[in-house]
């Protein structure tokens, strides 16, 4: 199960997922929430002209939310209340708001549904009468940032339990040395500063670790300052990671991932990226 200790940004996620679906699709009503005590709760609506849908809770395998949540696939009706392939457990709440055309997407995180995402009309429409492919990408996207909230988490929640004291084995600094650079990967993939600035922080953390346990004597202080990006691919690089891995790793072109490789060579004064990598762990800028 995923770590859940933060459902606030979790809920915050969601309310931005809505209002995008609203926006990027032609449904007057969307709505959506997360699975918490094994249904999906409603939270977030736009668009809706009564109050029926914030009380919406969602049993799997019930409902055309619950079929989606079960099956794992997107389910959708163009005519809600005379659709015999879907229970009408929720009939109250739909037909309420007079829901009609009903579209429900499974927001589904490492094989697992965590939540559903709907876009309603309250006439009803052919399926090409709607535009539903938005919804999709709006479904994939909130996976994606779920997923990386759960890491940030996971990685949090390790390494609060304080750093690391003595030596570290080759295998515990490889392992150091690997999330740090899927860290970094994580970071490039998302727009949300606030998780962003958090991932940062978990980056400095693992640095912090990596020298406690490894050095016997601080990092030399170092005028030497890489970019975010720069330290994206030394860090891929450190890991033995070819440019089309890193390049496919940090969704870069391989030239652009030699030309940072090639600044950061330039800024450490280093002749091959090996050479790089070797003298930013010296000065604490990897781990």
């Amino acid at each position: 199960m995923p770590v859940t200790d933060d459902p606030q940004s979790d809920d915050d996620a969601v309310a931005k997922a809505v209002k995008s679906l609203a926006a990027r699709t032609n449904f007057p009503v969307a709505f959506g929430g997360l699975i918490a005590d094994g249904e999906v709760q409603v939270k977030h609506v736009i668009g809706a002209r009564t109050k029926f849908l914030e009380e919406l809770r969602v049993v799997p395998q019930r409902g055309l939310g619950g079929q989606a949540v079960a099956e794992q696939r997107p389910r959708m009706t163009a005519d809600y209340r005379s659709n015999p392939r879907i229970t009408h457990d929720y009939d109250r709440q739909i037909l309420g708001e007079g829901i009609a055309t009903l579209l429900a997407v499974p927001v589904v995180v490492n094989g697992e549904a965590r939540g559903v995402l709907y876009g309603g009309a309250w006439d009803p429409a052919s399926m090409s009468g709607v535009v539903a492919a938005p919804a999709f990408q709006v479904a994939e996207e909130l996976a994606t940032e779920l997923r990386i909230r759960d890491e940030v988490r996971r990685r949090l929640s390790r390494t609060n339990h304080g750093a690391p004291t003595g030596t570290m084995t080759p295998a515990q600094r490889e392992e150091l040395r690997e999330s740090y650079a899927e860290l970094r990967s994580l970071s490039a993939s998302i727009t949300d500063q606030a998780l962003r600035a958090r991932l940062e922080g978990i980056e400095r953390r693992l640095a912090g670790i990596s020298g406690l346990a490894g050095q016997s004597t601080a990092a030399p202080a170092t005028d030497i300052h890489l970019s975010p990006r720069e330290t994206d691919v030394l860090a891929c690089a450190a890991l033995g990671a070819t440019t089309a891995e890193i390049a496919a790793q940090l969704g870069l072109k391989q030239g652009t991932v030699k030309a940072y490789l090639g600044t950061a060579m330039g800024k450490l004064d280093a002749s091959t990226r090996h050479a790089a990598v070797t003298k930013a762990r010296l000065l604490g800028l990897l781990p």
